[in-house]
Formats: C-alpha cells, structure tokens, sequence
C-alpha cells in the first residue's frame, strides 16, 4: 500500500476520500492530519484540509503467524503432509530493503515435489505466500519460503562455485558461462562476485535459458 496525501474541505472529507480510494477500512491504515484547513471569508484564503494516510505498522510476529497459516492452508490443498518450521534466514537475501525477512523452513518425506525444477516450484509457491500474506496483513514483509533447506544448500553451492570460477578466470583470463539459473540464483553469483578485484558478472540471454556470464575485470 503506498503513502498517500489527500486533500479535501475537511479532514473527515479527506479521510473518506483516502479509504475509498485505497480500497481498504479505518483500521488498516495510520491518519496523519497535515493541515485542518481554513474556510477564509466569503471563500477568500480558504485552505483544504490535508492529511498523509500510510499502511499500519503491525508486529512481525502477527505477520508470521499469518504466513504460518497461508502456507499451511497450502499445503494442506496440495495434498501435501509436512511441518512449517520457523528458521533464521542465513542464504543470501532477497530484496527486502534492508528489513529482516520472515523464513521458514517446509519439513517433510519426499518433498522434491515443491521444489520442481531448478527451485521454479519452490519460486512460485513462495510469491503466492508472499501475495496472500500481504493482502491479509495488509503490509508487506520479505519472506522466505525453504523446503528441507534446499535454498541453503543451493546457495552454498553457488556461492563457492562463484570463487572458483573467479580463481580461474584469474589464472587463465578466460570466460565462464554458468548454467540457467532463475533470477535469485544469478543474484547469489553477482553478489558473490560483486567487489572481486579479478572478476565480473553479467546475465545474457532470455527467459529460461537466462544465465551469468564472468569475464575478467578490466585493470
């Protein structure tokens, strides 16, 4: 929900004017009054009155619960039997802007099926937690969605294949062009590389066979 400033002849115009066109109730969003405005006289120096309508500010703790419950809920549609675990997100963020994103861990038998092929699975299921979440909490918060660790293992592997490459690239000053990856994955190899002294990264291709190409860093 983004940070809007209404204007209207009072402020109980303005805020009705806010919710209905943001969609959403009282109680979802936090009022500031700007200005009252003025009536003036005979309408000369009259002044709308302005206020700033922001999302509100709810505890992580509740948005975890609601995630829980989301991804649960999918699971369970899904015919799917595991446990939801709560963990700390160690592998590399994503863009979260610097705020700490809510992970949790899909615990279970045979679970291969959630991650699909080079993680797209696991992607998907993943943004539609994410879309859920953020239209019942009415805020938005990263999360991070894991099966078995899969993205911890993935991003330990990616992370020291990246420094390998780089070490030879900067023995033999040859180019390296690693498999497709989806987007996350390139962005573990970019970050990896991003302040090698040897080395540098770029994506080329499209779609699916979108890959990172590293190539020496010019002296």
């Amino acid at each position: 929900m983004e940070i809007l400033e209404v204007s209207a002849k009072t402020v109980d115009g303005a805020i009705k004017k806010a919710l209905d066109q943001l969609g959403v109730g009282r109680d979802d969003v936090e009022i500031t009054v700007l200005s009252e405005g003025r009536g003036g006289i005979l309408g000369i120096g009259a002044e709308e009155a302005r206020i700033r309508v922001e999302p509100q500010k709810r505890p992580q703790a509740s948005i975890a619960d609601i995630t829980r419950e989301v991804l649960e809920a999918l699971l369970s549609k899904m015919g799917v039997t595991a446990t939801v675990v709560s963990v700390s997100q160690t592998f590399a963020p994503e863009e979260e802007g610097g705020q700490a994103p809510i992970a949790f861990d899909i615990r279970g038998e045979d679970l291969g099926i959630l991650i699909g092929r080079r993680g797209q699975t696991l992607a998907c299921l993943q943004y539609i937690v994410r879309l859920i979440t953020s239209q019942k909490a009415k805020a938005w918060v990263p999360i991070i969605i894991d099966v078995e660790g899969y993205k911890q293992r993935r991003y330990d592997a990616l992370k020291a294949l990246a420094l390998q490459v780089a070490d030879r690239i900067k023995t033999g000053q040859t180019p390296f062009e690693f498999e497709p990856m989806t987007a996350y994955e390139r962005r573990i190899i970019h970050l990896t590389l991003a302040n090698n002294p040897d080395v540098t990264t770029q994506s080329v291709g499209e779609g699916e066979a979108r890959k990172v190409t590293a190539i020496p860093r010019k002296k």
